[in-house]
């Protein structure tokens, strides 16, 4: 069963492995250079300044992290997804899909969410469709997508 819960700063060593594994598998989706991934992917204090910065989850797979997600407001009702990792060994189960799934109630003021993906990167962009973005501009370097939900009524 997959679950959401905050990050906690005792997390910082095992979800710097895991995204430092998950964004080395970009080499094989067509990553211009050897591995590498985005600023502070592989940085245990990069992740806990993100923790007390952001709201940060660990994903996990009946109790144990497998990846993490990344998530901040930048204006009332809009928020950016700073970034989704899952280790290498459980990617292309649902287990992303099934997370944002359990991210977007957490947020029910949320109009709207945005992010930007390498250009090259194919199956982030293929990923970021299927959860419901749509391209919105291109770079020769980045893809940025947005996310539109419907405003969330009032109960009487």
């Amino acid at each position: 069963m997959i679950t959401l819960r905050r990050a906690r700063e005792e997390d910082a060593e095992l979800l710097t492995e895991l995204s430092r594994r998950a964004f080395h598998t970009d080499v094989d989706c067509g990553a211009p250079e050897g591995p590498g991934g985005p600023p502070g992917y592989d940085d245990p204090a990069w992740q806990r300044r993100m923790m007390a910065a952001c709201d940060y989850y660990a994903i996990l797979q009946d109790e144990q992290p497998v990846g993490g997600i990344i998530a901040y407001a930048t204006a009332p009702g809009e928020y950016e997804l700073g970034r989704i990792f899952v280790g290498p060994e459980w990617q292309n189960r649902g287990i992303g899909k099934e997370a944002l799934a359990l991210l977007w109630p957490l947020y029910p003021q949320a109009t709207a969410w945005r992010l930007d993906t390498p250009a090259w990167n194919t199956r982030t962009r293929h990923f970021y469709a299927g959860q419901g973005f749509l391209e919105t501009s291109a770079t020769h370097e980045f893809v940025w997508f947005e996310r539109r939900n419907p405003p969330v009524q009032a109960t009487p």
